[in-house]
């Protein structure tokens, strides 16, 4: 595979693996579709701008991505609507792009006998208990519980579908939460990070127990290209790099590292329906295709991202009024 279509290539997990890709297989032709919607950020991928071919798009223009399939060996579907709350207050875009578009995108690699790469998440498995030890695993039933997660877990059905009815050639991978440059500074990590670094005081939902699985975007990317390049058809990975931490000791963390009281954060209401606890076991991926994370220490990630946000502040700060203002209508 030298010719590697990303979708969603200027959004945050997406764009970081142009990087990587581009890093590591420099010898790959690399191809970006991305409709630029608010997630997207054509900034993103401007330091490698001569080294891909960046077509605006959606995904679920079937013309458009038959067209553009056709002309790579493999695809890589990172392209989704993905934030919980604004699927909570708009759900039709989540539907439009994360069942339609990849409705389009399996389409086109079934007519052109293409490899897929279907990126998902941990939240198609609802959530789990606070007080118990069990992890996400690969054979853990679905139970999304958001219009984002419902969605997802309606593409992922789609893509299992087309590999057993059409014969399909993908793989899919449900991710725990990433964290890392170029996400959005609407995400739990990145608006606290730029709070502080606005002189806001941070916001936490309701109590902060809730328990989220981090990664590193860069860990979760190895780990797709790992999976692109010697996974099996038809099966399903998950990656995560066991980093619980429930949202209080995030934000007491972030604040701590950037020379703040731990403490200095403001509770806000809670989110509707807030999942409680995610975790990942990721032994399959590990095990059979010896995928090991880079960023096992939480606090080191952590760090390398507070200092992305603080040395690229005209990339975030266009986001960030807008972005204050959603939240401060909706109380957090």
């Amino acid at each position: 595979m030298k010719n590697v279509l990303i979708t969603g290539g200027a959004g945050f997990i997406g764009a970081n693996f142009a990087h990587y890709i581009i890093k590591n297989n420099p010898d790959y032709e690399i191809t970006i579709i991305d409709n630029l919607g608010y997630a997207g950020n054509i900034g993103s991928i401007k330091s490698i701008e001569d080294k891909i071919d960046f077509v605006k798009g959606d995904i679920s223009d079937i013309e458009l991505m038959d067209s553009l399939i056709e002309k790579n060996d493999a695809v890589v579907h990172f392209a989704a609507e993905s934030h919980n709350d604004n699927s909570l207050i708009s759900p039709w875009p989540f539907v439009q792009s994360n069942i339609l578009g990849t409705y389009s995108v399996l389409e086109g690699v079934r007519k052109h006998k293409k490899r897929l790469h279907h990126i998902s998440t941990d939240e198609v498995f609802g959530d789990l208990e606070l007080n118990e030890t069990s992890k996400f695993n690969e054979n853990t039933p679905y139970n999304p519980s958001s219009p984002y997660s419902s969605t997802k877990a309606g593409s992922d059905h789609l893509v299992r579908a087309w590999v057993r009815s059409f014969g399909v050639e993908a793989t899919i991978s449900n991710c725990s939460n990433n964290y890392g440059p170029y996400q959005h500074v609407e995400k739990f990590i990145p608006r606290q990070i730029t709070n502080i670094l606005s002189g806001i005081k941070p916001k936490l939902y309701g109590t902060g127990e809730q328990v989220r699985d981090w990664i590193h975007v860069d860990d979760h990317n190895s780990a797709v290209a790992l999976i692109l390049e010697k996974g099996k058809i038809g099966e399903t990975y998950l990656i995560g790099a066991d980093g619980e931490k429930n949202n209080k000791d995030v934000i007491e963390m972030i604040l701590s590292t950037m020379g703040k009281s731990s403490n200095d954060y403001e509770h806000v209401k809670d989110r509707p329906g807030h999942d409680m606890r995610y975790a990942i076991d990721s032994s399959k991926l590990q095990k059979e295709l010896r995928w090991t994370p880079i960023y096992k220490d939480f606090e080191k990630g952590l760090e390398q991202t507070i200092d992305w946000y603080t040395k690229n502040q005209e990339w975030w700060k266009p986001q960030k009024d807008e972005t204050e203002a959603k939240y401060k209508k909706a109380g957090q």
